[in-house]
């Protein structure tokens, strides 16, 4: 079933549930590379995904609840978000789809409160796993 094509400027959303950890969220902003346009846009080819970062997400645990700060960051496409007939340059298009798998980066850890007068305890977790989705502006070009 065809689906609709990201292009450049188009929104990565990212959910804030990120297993035992809760990010505020920010949107990131996908950079097309297809020299092919739709409206003078650059399509999204496989791989572009991985160029998208969101540095400066806050993020809290109900353990380590002075927050920390991460980047968020998309780990892979869904199967439904590559075109598997549609290729640009031979690389898949993506696709709007279902939900890609993210990452939360942690760059400086929420801190567990102390007990008495001891230092706060950092969160030893460098990196938690969740989910996002994309928002286009593209709703009329379509691929499979």
């Amino acid at each position: 079933m065809a689906d609709h094509v990201v292009i450049n400027g188009d929104t990565a959303q990212f959910l804030p549930s990120f297993g035992a950890a809760t990010v505020v969220v920010q949107p990131g902003t996908m950079s097309g590379s297809g020299p092919a346009t739709k409206s003078g846009k650059a399509f999204c080819l496989a791989g572009d995904e991985a160029q998208l970062s969101v540095p400066g997400c806050t993020y809290m645990t109900p353990v380590y609840s002075i927050p920390g700060v991460g980047t968020l960051a998309i780990k892979a496409l869904a199967s439904d978000q590559q075109s598997t007939k549609a290729k640009h340059q031979g690389k898949a298009l993506i696709l709007v789809g279902g939900q890609f798998e993210a990452v939360f980066r942690v760059s400086s850890p929420a801190m567990q409160p102390p007990p008495g007068t001891a230092p706060p305890v950092p969160d030893a977790t460098p990196e938690y796993s969740g989910k996002g989705m994309f928002i286009t502006t593209n709703m009329t070009f379509s691929a499979t």
